[in-house]
């Protein structure tokens, strides 16, 4: 039982990156002692970090080549492209908006419209997508190229969003605790993210069933912040 149970383990904080010690337990159906028995012991094993309640698994350089980006794209794929449709109901000519370097903004920038709008991103692909738009006004963060997330890193955030009025913020996330926390896997995405909803008149969540109940590495802030939210979680689940 405890051999199963451990490899269980496993299999969670590779499928969710990241989890509460409460989440683990939940999902395995035993008790938080338990589960911080079994969180030591493969700790020891050095198989995973565990830090302020959450563990994740402790990859190797092998491992972390891959390219995180591409991933996530993949992963519910049919999920966040359904939820990405939604969230053009939101969308008007002439809006400023802001999206985030997240995969299922990038599913609505596949599927926006060519219309009069101004877009403001730190994501590449969305960039590369954007730009076969005739009547998109793009604007690019710019920064330092983080290539394995695909999104820019700029320092010079603040200033640069100082002189835009933006009318919408969309954006996702790596998952919601049981507090309404939102969370992101990177320091740089999670500042951009926190930024842009205090900038923003209004923002717009897309996230799918699978991050509800997870944390990540970096805090974006809660979800009271948030205007609406579109998912394809259950509304039982939605109870945060």
């Amino acid at each position: 039982m405890k051999i199963t149970r451990q490899a269980s383990l496993i299999q969670l904080l590779a499928e969710h990156v990241t989890l509460t010690t409460d989440a683990l337990a939940d999902r395995l159906g035993v008790s938080k002692e338990t589960i911080r028995r079994d969180l030591k012991a493969l700790q020891t094993q050095g198989k995973i970090v565990r830090r302020h309640g959450r563990a994740r698994l402790l990859h190797t350089p092998q491992q972390n080549d891959g390219e995180p980006f591409y991933t996530r794209r993949k992963s519910h794929y049919a999920d966040k492209a359904d939820i990405a449709r939604h969230a053009l109901n939101w969308i008007e000519k002439g809006m400023t908006l802001a999206l985030d370097a997240s995969s299922t903004c990038f599913h609505l920038a596949r599927q926006l419209p060519d219309i009069p709008l101004t877009v403001f991103t730190n994501s590449l692909p969305v960039c590369q997508e954007m730009a076969r738009r005739q009547h998109i006004n793009l604007i690019c963060s710019g920064g330092r190229l983080e290539r394995q997330n695909r999104c820019y890193v700029n320092p010079a955030l603040v200033a640069m969003l100082k002189s835009l009025e933006v009318d919408l913020f969309i954006f996702s996330c790596e998952g919601v605790d049981a507090s309404g926390e939102m969370w992101d896997s990177t320091k740089y995405n999670a500042t951009y993210k926190a930024h842009l909803l205090r900038r923003a008149n209004q923002s717009l969540l897309l996230i799918d069933k699978s991050k509800f109940y997870r944390a990540s590495e970096a805090k974006i802030g809660n979800l009271a912040l948030v205007t609406q939210m579109i998912t394809d979680a259950k509304p039982g689940m939605v109870h945060l």
